[in-house]
């Protein structure tokens, strides 16, 4: 049975004291706290002990990272758990690939807590790889590796009454397990009814009226920065009064962030505003385990040793993280050991010819629509375009930077959906992705026919992934499990990641923060106002095909 003791600055967070002292761990759990007084000489000046950070909802899939490489990363920035949705995954390859993100993740030291996917598919206007029915979620919600009914991302059919939506609530209620939320722009009588059903919170708000709204009536309200949605600056001063009731998410990040940080650097950013550290450390560390029933110690005598140490409480230097007592990483080195897992993808589509990605004329409408991509935003416009007309064929108008996009089913062989978008800023070229949630059909953006075939056939050829084709250089990172994520280690896969993003910022144009994490939100329809899947333009305002 391991044993060690620990002194530095005992951070209690609820009584809002600090106090020097030591933590004795017996057998992966804290024996005792004990107050040292007086401390040491120079004792005090020592690091600060308190509760791991907790990533409030993510996907964990869009690292392209495995759960255990995931967790190689996360812990040396001090995350100790996380609230996972397998949504992504579970639209791929279903109740298997559930399983396999659960097993994934316990081959490693480190807290992951994966839901029940609410929406499998997401919509019924596009083509996902599986469906999960009510009866298929009532047996995972009776799952002890299951802690809650992941985000409920169809609100008009819980505004609606829809049966099946409202069974799967039922089940959560039934297990005592609470329900995520997700419902941009949802104001008034609406939202009050979508809270009223269950929900209990949200990560999608972008405005704070939006937020103070849902807080109003009993919602909780996650502040969302990840790699493509950034909420915490729109979001971040209602954490003084409603502390209580917020907590930290990243929702989707992609690797090259993930290796540069995660929770610490949100809470750094709210202590640099002012707020108070105790508030901005309960969002962090407290309010996620007591919402979601986390297995997760709080720093108290009996609780599993599940803390880290941190350099100071104004920038979060993480020294060290503890998961059960025993050491993940230290001065930044993680010694989470990898765990290269087997195979699972559902992937069955023939390489595209140059043909497929002609935009006939015949193919649009009077009114020719174009979806208005917004940095840092997954909600989306929808403007009226002119594209360029040759020959009866539309082609790219880089010089607006209205360009091409489309979605190419990657379960069977289809027709590949097409439509216009503004602002990623391509000069030449085009990137692909098999990420696209939320079917995870193959999503790709260029300025000509023969870019985007190159582009969609690397990912076809390496069973999922993403890719950059431009005049000269041609990159792909593979992603063969569920065509989502790398079983390399994450490091590598973060760097590789790094080259393909710089690739396409410096070589080829685009001016968008995170281009693969954007294109991949192309495609998610339940987010407004436009967005393309593989059967055709989106009106997420209407909820009807537009084109």
């Amino acid at each position: 049975m391991k044993s060690f003791k620990i002194q530095g600055n005992i951070v209690d967070i609820k009584a809002k004291n600090i106090f020097y002292g030591e933590v004795e761990v017996i057998g992966g759990k804290i024996k005792s706290i004990a107050s040292i007084n007086p401390p040491p000489a120079g004792g005090d000046g020592g690091g600060f002990i308190l509760p791991g950070f907790i990533d409030s909802h993510v996907h964990i899939e869009s690292s392209m990272l495995v759960p255990s490489e995931f967790a190689k990363l996360a812990v040396v920035h001090g995350t100790v758990g996380t609230i996972s949705d397998p949504h992504e995954i579970a639209n791929v390859c279903g109740m298997e690939g559930v399983k396999f993100m659960i097993t994934n993740g316990k081959a490693v030291p480190f807290k992951f807590h994966f839901g029940a996917p609410s929406c499998v598919p997401a919509t019924v206007f596009e083509t996902a790889g599986a469906t999960l029915l009510s009866a298929d979620v009532d047996a995972l919600l009776q799952n002890d590796d299951i802690y809650y009914l992941s985000e409920m991302m169809n609100f008009p059919g819980v505004l609606s009454g829809d049966e099946e939506v409202y069974k799967k609530i039922a089940s959560a209620k039934k297990y005592g397990k609470p329900v995520d939320g997700h419902a941009p722009g949802l104001r008034g009588d609406d939202a009050k009814k979508y809270i009223y059903a269950g929900i209990s919170t949200d990560h999608e708000c972008f405005t704070a009226e939006e937020a103070l709204d849902k807080l109003k009536c009993g919602m909780k309200i996650l502040i969302r920065e990840g790699s493509a949605a950034k909420n915490f600056e729109a979001l971040i001063d209602l954490m003084d009064e409603h502390y209580t009731m917020m907590m930290f998410c990243s929702d989707d990040k992609h690797p090259d962030s993930l290796a540069d940080g995660h929770i610490n650097q949100l809470c750094k950013r709210a202590v640099a505003k002012g707020i108070d550290v105790f508030k901005v450390l309960q969002a962090a560390c407290i309010n996620p385990v007591e919402h979601y029933n986390m297995k997760i110690g709080l720093l108290k005598a009996g609780d599993t040793a599940d803390f880290i140490v941190v350099e100071d409480l104004v920038n979060l230097k993480v020294l060290q993280t503890f998961i059960n007592g025993e050491l993940v990483a230290e001065n930044g080195r993680s010694l989470v050991i990898s765990h290269s897992p087997k195979l699972l993808n559902n992937f069955d589509c023939k390489e595209k010819n140059i043909s497929d990605f002609e935009f006939l004329v015949s193919y649009f409408g009077e009114e020719v629509y174009a979806i208005e991509a917004l940095d840092g935003q997954l909600i989306t416009n929808k403007m009226i375009c002119n594209p360029i007309k040759k020959n009866d064929v539309y082609e790219s108008d880089i010089e607006n930077d209205v360009l091409k996009i489309v979605v190419i089913n990657r379960y069977k062989n289809a027709p590949v959906a097409k439509a216009f978008i503004k602002n990623f800023g391509l000069k030449h070229g085009a990137i692909a992705s098999s990420v696209a949630h939320d079917s995870h059909n193959i999503v790709a953006v260029g300025v000509d026919d023969e870019s985007l075939m190159k582009a969609v056939n690397l990912v076809i050829k390496e069973q999922g992934g993403v890719s950059a084709v431009n005049n000269h250089t041609e990159m792909v990172l593979g992603l063969p499990v569920a065509g989502l994520m790398s079983n390399d280690d994450g490091y590598k896969v973060a760097q590789a990641y790094t080259a393909i993003d710089k690739m396409v910022k410096e070589e080829m144009g685009s001016t968008l923060a995170a281009p693969f994490m954007t294109l991949s939100f192309m495609a998610l329809l339940v987010i407004p106002h436009l967005k393309l899947s593989d059967l055709g333009l989106f009106d997420g305002d209407s909820f009807k095909f537009v084109q």
